[in-house]
């Protein structure tokens, strides 16, 4: 649009300056034959007179015309500042574009060194914590060879082993046992499933409002411990404390303590949400406190702490939901307290999990 209107400005300059140019000839050609003619018809000092007269006509126009060209060129700098300034916001825009892919790159690049990293310490946690007795290759056929043989170092087998830490050969009594139990740990840490969750009955002992906010309550639980754990939940505005007080509820007990508000909490109570409510797990009938939920197909062991970095309650969320009965699930499978039955929310159905 600009490099239209910048044309159309052009060509009328160009225009005005051809009907000024053939102004200023036939000026100059009337006034050469005018000249011309009093030059012959009157006398030599009224002829000096007409010749002042047209020097001084002539340098007007060639003023004129000078300031034409100059009046030529600031039009042309001008429409000149126009077109950079429009091909100015074209760079900055294609700049802007390279500084977005640009930032897409490092965040993808950061993801991948981030992954790897965690790849590399998962590995070295492996290593550090498989048993001896994974070394062996056939654990089930106990070795007959004496204790002292057993004990007493073998040189060839050990530079084996060495060489294989360089890289250059592998030995084949250790890695075959060795390489499964590596594999299925690393790919139980990559793709977690609910038995990382050291889920337990706990009866909740007393329960009182926070003293820093109207929303949450403290809450003592007997998990089947030594002493209780205080917990703190966002019970409050849905739940009275009198239906808290000495019930039986859920609890994700694994996880780092924390404070809520300057409350340290040592667990977390495990409700069913949906849009307008939420409401703890009622445990089956005859579960007692410490008792472990358990979920079929899923027999893996807890882990003692879940790592806050890798998320894993946060990446399990959306497979943890209630179904058209209130049972709560994972991925189809009930929670339940093994030869008492399953866990269930009271009155939310089809609705999530925190």
């Amino acid at each position: 649009m600009l490099t239209m209107q910048a044309e159309r400005e052009r060509e009328g300059e160009r225009e005005r300056e051809r009907s000024v140019l053939w102004l200023l000839s036939s000026v100059s050609q009337r006034l050469c034959f005018s000249a011309g003619v009093s030059m012959a018809g009157k006398s030599p000092p009224e002829s000096n007179v007409d010749l002042k007269e047209e020097e001084r006509m002539m340098e007007f126009f060639t003023q004129q015309v000078q300031l034409l060209k100059e009046k030529a060129m600031l039009q042309a700098s001008v429409r000149e500042e126009k077109k950079l300034l429009v091909e100015n916001g074209k760079l900055k825009k294609d700049i802007d574009e390279l500084k977005g892919k640009l930032q897409d790159i490092r965040r993808k690049k950061s993801m991948k060194l981030h992954q790897e990293r965690v790849l590399t310490a998962s590995i070295t946690e492996i290593k550090a914590t498989a048993p001896e007795g994974s070394l062996q290759t056939d654990p089930s056929q106990p070795s007959t060879a004496p204790p002292a043989q057993r004990s007493t170092p073998h040189t060839h087998s050990e530079g084996r082993r060495r060489r294989d830490r360089r890289g250059a050969r592998v030995d084949s009594a250790v890695c075959p046992a060795d390489r499964p139990s590596a594999v299925s740990i690393l790919e139980r840490d990559h793709r977690p499933d609910v038995s990382r969750l050291d889920l337990r009955i706990g009866r909740i002992l007393t329960v009182r409002k926070h003293p820093d906010s109207e929303s949450l309550y403290v809450q003592e639980v007997d998990l089947g411990e030594p002493s209780p754990r205080t917990v703190v939940s966002g019970l409050a505005n849905h739940v009275a404390p009198e239906q808290l007080q000495d019930s039986l509820a859920v609890l994700l007990c694994n996880v780092k303590p924390v404070k809520v508000r300057g409350v340290q909490s040592h667990a977390r109570l495990v409700c069913a949400v949906n849009q307008d409510k939420m409401e703890p797990l009622d445990p089956p009938t005859g579960a007692q406190p410490g008792d472990r939920v358990t979920f079929q197909n899923y027999p893996g062991e807890a882990e003692r702490e879940l790592n806050p970095k890798r998320r894993i309650w946060e990446r399990l969320l959306p497979d943890l939901r209630t179904d058209a009965k209130g049972v709560a699930n994972y991925k189809g499978v009930g929670f339940e307290v093994r030869g008492k039955g399953l866990c269930r929310a009271a009155t939310i159905s089809n609705g999530g999990i925190k």
